[in-house]
């Protein structure tokens, strides 16, 4: 188990929680996809993580499942048709 990480409460935070990720060994990427936040995406083993930190509170979402590489291109098909929308 890993030492308890500080729970961030805003944009202030965001050195802290980086500090802490990089105390774990953790690598993560920055990024801005919208313009009232600025997103950590982090992968652990069988999860990605997106945290997304704004100017008074933080939000995140993580996303778990099979990590398995597969070669059907009909299963990709399907996922698109199933999971994207341009609207």
């Amino acid at each position: 188990m890993t030492k308890p990480i500080s729970a961030p409460r805003d944009i202030r935070d965001i050195f802290c929680f980086l500090n802490e990720l990089r105390a774990l060994s953790i690598k993560f990427r920055l990024r801005s996809s919208r313009d009232d936040s600025i997103s950590v995406d982090f992968t652990l083993v069988g999860c990605r993580v997106e945290v997304d930190f704004f100017d008074d509170h933080i939000e995140f979402s993580y996303f778990t499942g099979d990590e398995g590489v597969h070669d059907d291109w009909a299963l990709m098909q399907r996922l698109l048709d199933t999971h994207w929308s341009d609207d």
